[in-house]
């Protein structure tokens, strides 16, 4: 399920940055070529470049490419890694269902019930903010994700060869 759910994912950014380019691209013919700018252009600009900056941060967690310093783990070996990978990940999950899913959760309760309203899209801005707590949510599942990994790897692998414990 979670190789679906990466190559939606890989898709979906993809399609969100395509999207964002022909959004730009048009905003720069109608403003230069057919000298009337299109009002609604660089505010759906805005909001795919908060989306793919959000969601895209969630999928660099997944593939480990986010930035971090890793000086302490590539240092140790054996269990002490495997401990400091589950604390690491524990610190992510609580993070991401602190600010990203409760708060980004409030967030979008409390712009749906004051009705905020895009100027030029006219959709709530509640749609936008939802990012947020999808991204947490993403972030958690990708968390637990490479817990799991570790674990396999620590304890599944050291008994195979008997080595893995330090």
């Amino acid at each position: 399920m979670l190789v679906t759910l990466d190559k939606l994912f890989r898709v979906l950014l993809a399609a969100l940055m395509a999207l964002l380019v022909v959004s730009v691209t048009w905003q720069i013919l109608s403003r230069y070529l057919l000298a009337v700018p299109s009002s609604w252009t660089e505010e759906l600009a805005r909001f795919l470049l908060v989306w793919i900056g959000i969601l895209g941060a969630a999928y660099a967690y997944k593939v480990k490419m986010h930035l971090g310093i890793d000086l302490l783990a590539q240092s140790l070996r054996g269990r002490k890694a495997f401990l400091l990978e589950l604390l690491v990940n524990s610190v992510v999950v609580v993070f991401a269902v602190a600010v990203m899913v409760v708060g980004g959760s409030k967030l979008v309760a409390m712009t749906w019930e004051l009705n905020q309203i895009s100027p030029a899209l006219g959709i709530p801005m509640a749609f936008v903010y939802t990012v947020v707590p999808l991204s947490g949510a993403l972030v958690c599942l990708y968390a637990a994700e490479h817990s799991v990994q570790a674990w396999r790897e620590h304890c599944v692998g050291a008994g195979s060869s008997g080595t893995g414990r330090a």
